[in-house]
């Protein structure tokens, strides 16, 4: 890349000799169409004309022929002058007056070489030496180009002979590289930053898909380069790339954007950044305009303030347009100099000559700016009006005003002037100058201004509104980018966007990922929104990773927050504890009413037939039993833990032992038929032994569960897909909880089979019927409980207390309700036959249900006092 850099520079040096060889007397006056006498000479390079004629099929070194004139140009050399004149007339330089001279490139690279070969020649020749230390051309200085692509071509040239070159427009990044551009100065900063801006407004505005469109001219190729950069960085990415070629006058420009016009439109980007020439986007704005293509435009500063852009037909149709500007200003009286313009004695301007033959003159060729009253005026040479104060924005010209300030200071301090005279040499070398203005430090409208050690003014930039104001565009100021501070300020209450809903233009390749959701992505705008996973979150837009929970803390799935998790378990005021707790105290009431009704009524049949001891020792392993229930409320301990397994094994074991001894009890009445088994098994009949052998066995492994994995507060974490903390009680490893529930089951079954086998006994006389169902209940019970207790985790507590409760509460409906109340029927109707005997002895007194019940209980076999099996059994 240097090497190539290195070439071309050596080759416009060349051309650059062979054009000063030899200069015609007729072709400097056709070059220098405007110039004034002076001390000191400023050669001022301005594109008047955009285009050179037929340049495409130049084929020999004739003379270049301009075309289209400019009149922003126009106006930025109008502001040279008039500053110029303003610093002769205030008496700045004492004893020394400023000269300049003017010539147009027409905008073209190779002419402005000519323009610089013209102004350095000395009786038409440019000398050719090997130490330029001493040349000392009348031209001291040059001011400008316009555009980058002929100032870098122009300061090639002028850094061989160290001559001062500012520019107030050429903003190349490459132009602060001082080994190449030595004699390179601006009065506006680099691109570098104006990239760096754009990108950040972008990104303020969320614009992270977007359009561009470049020139192909070293400046284009350059801000392109250094955009997409800082574009990168600022996590905006370009949708596509066009370029159009730089010279208006190529037959291919037109096609081109017609092409570039069709792929904006077919892009879902809505916003356009475009790096061209005023005249190539005016171009584009035309077909734009005629395809109803609308987009928020971003201008670089080339076209940000061009006026006739913002005055063009039909301009509100194009939609938003947004650009940088470098700093401007006010110049004290330009207005009026523009408004009464004339040529001042010994002066020479062809440049106002031709603009007011184009504004007032009929019968010039067709001009853009013609005013309607042209055939009337008389001598449109003395003819003046506001339409270049219409055209133009005055303020943009400011930086014009700066250079040539800057160079005042500069020929001060060289010239070493007083208040009266200006002593030193004033045929110095260039060289000299430019050392004054790389170190120039000096005041302007209150403004501290001086070229940093790239040779660039670093004062910032001013975001540019186009608002609508009738059926053209205005420029407003809308915000300021700082160099010093890299940060933008933007006014968003002042901007008015060209929608219906005046609201911002999105412009994004996805949308927008909400909190609570990170990007697919991160290395690109097209991307997809993903949820946060548990533990993880973002509390605001467009976050490309979540962050982690903080300890102690948790989220779920696609949560904006962090919270601590809520602790849950049976605790005494909520509704379904209490619930189970109503539940128990009527379990402990129903215990307590038909223990009472059992001692009441000890001698009723019933109650004899039941086994009033068996039956107390059966309620006692249901008030523990329900005890166990309690156990399950409030924070659990190791204490609770094990007080819920071992009050229920031991309770609910030593009410089924019981009933283990009536089902066997009930079989051995069933083995009446057979003696000779009945009395083999009836020698196995103990009821206080087997009750107490059964428990007992419970009992040692609840002891071998409780020493070596006993039930213990659950310490594993949480679902991650809770926020729920579930303080509950484990089994340890969960043997001895599945053997102890296995092991009353076992009972319970051996209860089932012993009760239906005697089941044939009639029913009247025995309890197999209320053995076999409630033995089924808590077998049912159970049986549902396992796959629930496994699979809800979090409900194992609930689930347990009120399998506890069924199973409890059957027993107590099959066994002890059915007992007590037939026992209280019995005493009713022993109590009836006593009233009735006083009753006529004529009437035939009713039975009642009670008295139904108690005919039966003189069965023959369970009854009878001779059969001493049954009646040891009783």
């Amino acid at each position: 890349m240097w090497l190539r850099a290195s070439q071309r520079g050596l080759l416009t040096f060349g051309l650059c000799t062979l054009l000063a060889s030899w200069v015609q007397s007729n072709c400097k006056m056709t070059l220098n169409k405007a110039y004034a006498p002076g001390d000191i000479i400023i050669g001022i390079i301005s594109s008047s004309h955009t285009k050179v004629l037929d340049l495409y099929n130049r084929t020999r070194p004739e003379e270049y022929i301009c075309t289209d004139f400019d009149l922003v140009s126009f106006a930025r050399m109008l502001a040279d002058i008039y500053t110029i004149n303003v610093i002769n007339d205030s008496g700045f330089l004492p004893g020394v007056r400023l000269g300049y001279t003017v010539c147009d490139p027409c905008a073209d690279a190779t002419k402005s070489l000519q323009c610089v070969v013209d102004m350095l020649s000395e009786n038409n020749f440019l000398p050719v030496m090997c130490d330029y230390t001493e040349f000392r051309p009348d031209v001291k200085v040059f001011l400008g180009s316009r555009y980058s692509e002929l100032s870098i071509a122009v300061a090639k040239l002028l850094s061989l002979y160290m001559i001062p070159q500012i520019s107030t427009t050429a903003s190349a990044t490459i132009l602060s590289d001082k080994l190449r551009y030595l004699s390179f100065l601006r009065v506006i900063p680099s691109d570098l930053y104006q990239t760096e801006a754009l990108a950040k407004l972008m990104d303020q505005f969320s614009w992270d898909w977007i359009g561009v469109v470049s020139i192909d001219d070293d400046y284009g190729k350059s801000a392109l380069q250094s955009f997409l950069l800082n574009a990168e960085k600022a996590h905006v990415c370009v949708a596509y790339q066009e370029v159009i070629p730089y010279y208006l006058g190529n037959g291919e420009t037109k096609q081109k954007i017609k092409q570039v016009v069709a792929k904006v439109r077919a892009s879902n980007a809505q916003v356009v950044l475009l790096i061209l020439r005023p005249e190539l986007v005016q171009n584009l704005f035309e077909e734009a305009i005629q395809t109803n293509t609308t987009r928020t435009w971003i201008a670089s500063d080339a076209w940000s303030m061009y006026g006739p852009l913002a005055t063009m037909k039909d301009i509100n149709k194009v939609g938003d347009v947004f650009g940088f500007t470098f700093t401007t200003g006010r110049i004290e009286g330009l207005e009026n100099y523009l408004r009464n313009l004339t040529i001042g004695p010994g002066e020479t301007n062809s440049y106002i000559e031709e603009y007011k033959q184009l504004r007032f003159n009929c019968s010039s060729p067709s001009s853009p700016f013609q005013s309607p009253l042209a055939c009337s005026i008389p001598d449109p040479l003395s003819a003046n009006d506001d339409y270049l104060l219409n055209k133009v924005e005055l303020s943009e010209l400011y930086s014009e005003s700066v250079a040539i300030w800057a160079i005042a200071h500069a020929l001060k301090e060289q010239l070493e002037c007083n208040d009266s005279s200006c002593p030193g040499e004033m045929n110095f070398p260039p060289w000299k100058l430019l050392a004054k203005l790389k170190s120039l430090n000096f005041t302007l409208d209150n403004n501290t201004l001086f070229f940093d050690q790239n040779g660039d003014f670093n004062d910032g930039y001013d975001l540019i509104n186009w608002e609508r104001s009738g059926n053209r565009r205005i420029f407003k100021t809308r915000g300021k980018y700082s160099i010093k501070d890299r940060q933008m300020s933007i006014s968003l209450d002042m901007i008015t966007w060209d929608n219906p809903n005046n609201t911002i233009t999105v412009s994004r390749c996805a949308v927008s990922c909400k909190p609570g959701t990170r990007k697919s992505d991160n290395n690109s705008c097209c991307y997809t929104c993903i949820p946060c996973d548990e533990g993880t979150y973002t509390n605001s837009e467009d976050q490309s990773s979540c962050q982690t929970c903080p300890i102690g803390t948790w989220s779920l799935k696609g949560t904006t927050k962090c919270a601590p998790r809520t602790v849950k378990y049976l605790q005494w005021f909520e509704p379904y504890p209490i619930t189970l707790l109503a539940a128990a105290l009527i379990g402990f009431a129903f215990v307590i009413l038909s223990l009472t009704c059992y001692i009441v009524q000890r001698d009723s049949p019933f109650i004899k037939a039941a086994n009033l001891q068996m039956s107390c020792f059966m309620m006692l392993g249901l008030a523990v039993s329900f005890g166990s229930v309690i156990a399950f409320m409030d924070k659990p301990n190791i204490h609770l833990c094990r007080a819920q397994q071992t009050m229920y094994a031991m309770g609910f074991t030593l009410c089924v032992s019981c009933i283990l001894v009536k089902a066997f009890r009930t079989f051995l009445a069933f083995m009446a038929f057979d003696p000779v088994r009945q009395e083999r098994l009836g020698k196995l009949y103990n009821p206080f032994v087997t009750m107490i052998t059964v428990t007992s066995f419970q009992g040692l492994i609840c002891t071998l569960w409780l020493t070596y994995d006993s039930p213990d507060v659950d310490n594993t974490p949480p679902s991650n897909q809770s926020m729920i903390h579930v303080l509950q009680c484990t089994g340890g490893s969960n043997i001895g909880f599945a053997v102890m529930h296995s092991y009353i089951a076992l009972l319970a079954f051996i209860c089932f089979l012993l009760a239906f086998k005697g089941r044939k006994i009639p029913q009247d006389y025995n309890e197999t019927g209320i053995i076999i169902f409630s033995m089924l209940i808590h077998l049912f019970v159970w049986l549902c409980f396992i796959p629930i207790y496994i699979t809800r985790n979090e409900s194992r507590p609930v689930v347990q207390a009120s399998a506890i409760l069924v199973s409890n509460f059957g027993i107590i409906f099959c066994h002890l309700v059915p007992k007590c109340f037939r026992a209280l029927c019995d005493s009713s109707a022993h109590l009836r036959n006593i009233l009735t005997t006083f009753a006529a002895q004529t009437e035939t007194p009713k039975l009642s249900p009670c008295q139904n019940h108690t005919i039966g209980l003189h069965h023959p076999v369970i009854n009878d006092p001779n059969n001493e099996v049954v009646a040891t059994q009783l």
